[in-house]
């Protein structure tokens, strides 16, 4: 008896320590990567609360995802070229060549744009506006032979056997599945993410900084309203096009570069297929606007002082000119020297260095 009762002790005993030993590889076992659904912490400083799009909510995991993409050569033909070679921080996502060259050495036809703010614009991407939403506009670059000249099918086989990728699909969204639906969404959340709020406008705005005094006749010509009966009084009249916080005004605009005669390029015209748009094309904004020239969508204008010399005396007749522009080509501006100087420490005090140095936005793999 007491024999059976050692035995039946030990016993118990044996299983007691296995049950608890199992329990706790239980709670210490590695479950692998997981869905990650931890918001985005966004800021925006002063700017009016963004629209983000209900079916794409900026994650941790889908941002870090996007910014991958943002950076991955893979993506082009030869695996020389990603988004990041047309849009580079430095350049406040553009880049400083009137046409940006493809891998397979062609210029593309249109100026690099801009690539942050872009939850503040509400009518189309491209300077034409072909792209309705980011996620289309983020696989087109790729898919376009003057640019990075790949297929999707090709980028996603070459994704699907790195590992790394496919662990981050996983954060971001819940499964292994790459696709070109969702690298699209990936490289939205990225781009939905870079966001200028924090120029020396900004924080004068906010009571934090002082303009010097070219600086602030540059805000006020700015701002004023061209005014052909007192010459004295009128302004730059900047702010028609480039108002809001942003500013630019959602719109597409003829802005005078071209004669219908001498146009090359017919803008929006090319997307709506409306003669009414002709040499139209989307309003940028002016933000950081020190470091993203050229200028124009065909880049023709190397510095500030021939954009600000265009809107003085250079506009050019067309049928569908802007009615404002043309308001002001008998006389032009009226702006002196010393004008169009104060008008460019104005426009320098758009500059954002936060955007351009942010490590947030820079390249992951370095």
């Amino acid at each position: 008896m007491p024999f059976k009762l050692v035995t039946y002790c030990g016993a118990f005993i044996f299983i007691t320590a296995v049950v608890f030993i199992s329990g706790c590889k239980k709670d210490n076992v590695d479950v692998g990567v997981q869905w990650d659904t931890s918001p985005y912490a966004l800021s925006y400083g002063d700017l009016p609360q963004p629209l983000i799009p209900d079916d794409n909510a900026l994650t941790n995991a889908g941002v870090q995802l996007g910014r991958m993409l943002f950076y991955e050569k893979r993506l082009s033909g030869n695996g020389t070229m990603s988004c990041a070679s047309c849009h580079q921080q430095a350049f406040a996502f553009t880049d400083t060549s009137k046409f940006s060259i493809g891998i397979d050495g062609l210029p593309g036809k249109r100026q690099a744009m801009v690539a942050f703010n872009t939850l503040w614009h509400s009518n189309e991407f491209f300077w034409d506006g072909r792209a309705h939403l980011l996620r289309e506009q983020s696989l087109m670059p790729i898919q376009d032979p003057l640019e990075m000249h790949e297929t999707l099918d090709n980028v996603v086989a070459k994704l699907s056997v790195d590992q790394d990728y496919i662990d981050q699909f996983i954060r971001a969204f819940g499964s292994d599945a790459i696709t070109p639906e969702r690298i699209a969404l990936a490289l939205e959340q990225f781009m939905h993410s870079i966001v200028s709020y924090n120029s020396k406008y900004d924080q004068f705005l906010a009571g934090q900084a002082e303009l010097t005094l070219s600086e602030e006749r540059g805000r006020e010509l700015f701002f004023t309203e061209y005014n052909p009966f007192f010459p004295e009084l009128s302004g730059a009249d900047c702010g028609h096009c480039h108002s809001g916080s942003n500013f630019e005004n959602d719109r597409y605009m003829n802005n005078g570069l071209d004669t219908d005669g001498s146009m090359l390029d017919i803008g929006r015209e090319a997307v709506t297929g409306n003669p009414g748009d002709r040499g139209k094309f989307k309003v940028t904004t002016l933000r950081n606007i020190e470091h993203t020239y050229p200028y124009m969508h065909d880049g023709r204008f190397a510095t500030l002082e021939e954009v600000i010399d265009h809107y003085n005396e250079g506009i050019q007749p067309s049928a569908t000119l802007e009615p404002e522009l043309e308001n002001t080509r008998a006389t032009g501006l009226f702006l002196t020297e010393t004008d169009k100087a104060d008008l460019i420490a104005f426009l320098k005090t758009l500059t954002d260095e936060s955007l351009l140095n942010n490590p947030a936005y820079s390249n992951p793999f370095e």
